[in-house]
C-alpha cells in the first residue's frame, strides 16, 4: 500500500508487471464492501467487516471493481485487506514431524520459524520458469519472460506484497497484497504480475502449478514465503511457500525479490480484479 486517503475514499497500491512498477487509484465509495483478515489468521472466512481508516501504508490488498481503459484507476465494488510478510531466503533445517521448516531471511540474516497448516500452498518453479521471471526482473523483454496469460480486460495488475489469497466466493476477482483462506477467487499479488494487456502474468502461472508438500523441501533449498505478520517475528505461519527459486533471487538485489509473491497468488483468475499493496 502506498497510501490511504480516508477522507476521499481513495487507495494508492503499487503494482509490478512485465512492463515495470505501476500505481493504481482505487476509488471506494460508501457502498464498497471492506473486509480485513483477522490478526493472525489465513483464512477469508475469519475476514471482519472494516473500514478505509483500518488500511495502513505497508498493508496487502484485493479488490474487485471495475478498472479504467489504462489501468491507472479502479472503482471498488469490495475489497478485502490485511497485514502479511513476505520473506526469502534458505532453509536451514526441516522439521517433518512438527510441519515447520526454519528459514534463513536474507533481509534480515535472522532465522524464522515457519510452521505449515493445511491452508498453506506450497509450489516448486520449474528451472525455465524461474529463469523467465528472472529474466523479467532483470529488465529483459515480456516476450524473453514467456509464458503466461495475458491479463483479460477490466483486470488490473497484481503489485508487489504479502496478503493471503481469498478463494472460493463466486464472481470476485481481485489481486493485491493478501493471504490464502477463500473468498475473492482471481489472480494477482504484490509484486510481479502481469496487467494491464502487457506481458505474462505470474499469478496466474504460479495457479497452474501442481501443488507440493513439505516432504518436497529440504536443508539448502531457496524459498519465496508469504505468511501471516506475528508479533514474534521468530516464527510465522506460510500462506504460500514457493521454491525452485535461486534464479529470481540471483536476480533481485537486496533480497527484493520477496515482494513479488503474494498471498492471492496461487488463486484461479478472475475478472475486473485489482491487487497490491497500500
Amino acid at each position: 500500500m502506498r497510501a490511504v486517503d480516508a477522507a476521499s475514499g481513495v487507495i494508492t497500491i503499487g503494482t509490478t508487471t512485465a512492463t515495470g512498477n505501476k500505481d493504481i487509484a482505487i476509488h471506494a465509495s460508501s457502498a464498497t464492501i471492506l473486509r480485513r483478515y483477522a490478526p493472525g489468521s489465513v483464512k477469508f472466512d475469519d475476514a471482519k467487516s472494516s473500514t478505509l481508516a483500518e488500511i495502513k501504508t505497508g498493508d496487502q490488498l484485493r479488490a474487485r471493481g471495475t478498472r479504467n481503459a489504462d489501468g491507472s484507476e479502479f472503482t471498488a465494488e469490495e475489497i478485502v485487506s490485511g497485514a502479511f510478510r513476505n520473506i526469502a531466503g534458505m532453509i536451514v533445517s526441516v522439521d517433518a514431524g512438527g510441519g515447520s521448516f526454519t528459514v534463513n531471511d536474507l533481509a534480515t540474516k535472522k532465522n524464522v520459524e515457519v510452521k505449515l497448516i493445511p491452508d498453506s500452498q506450497l509450489r516448486k518453479l520449474p528451472q525455465p520458469m524461474a529463469q523467465r521471471i528472472a529474466m523479467r526482473l532483470k529488465g529483459g523483454s515480456a516476450d524473453a519472460a514467456g509464458s503466461g496469460d495475458a491479463a483479460k480486460p477490466g483486470t488490473a495488475p497484481s503489485a508487489p506484497s504479502t496478503a493471503p489469497a481469498p478463494q472460493g466466493q463466486p464472481g470476485m476477482g481481485a489481486s493485491g497484497n493478501g493471504g490464502p483462506g477463500g473468498g475473492m477467487n482471481g489472480a494477482g499479488r504484490a509484486g510481479g504480475g502481469g496487467g494491464g494487456g502487457g506481458g505474462g502474468d505470474l499469478q496466474q502461472m504460479l495457479s497452474r502449478l501442481p501443488a507440493n508438500s513439505l516432504a518436497d523441501f529440504q536443508k539448502g533449498d531457496a524459498v519465496m514465503i508469504v505468511a501471516t505478520a506475528d508479533h514474534d517475528a521468530s516464527k510465522t505461519t506460510a500462506i504460500t511457500v514457493l521454491g525452485g527459486v535461486e534464479p529470481i533471487l540471483q536476480a533481485s538485489p537486496q533480497g527484493q525479490a520477496a515482494s513479488i509473491l503474494t498471498p492471492w497468488s496461487l488463486n484461479n483468475g478472475g475478472d475486473a480484479a485489482a491487487a497490491g499493496t497500500p
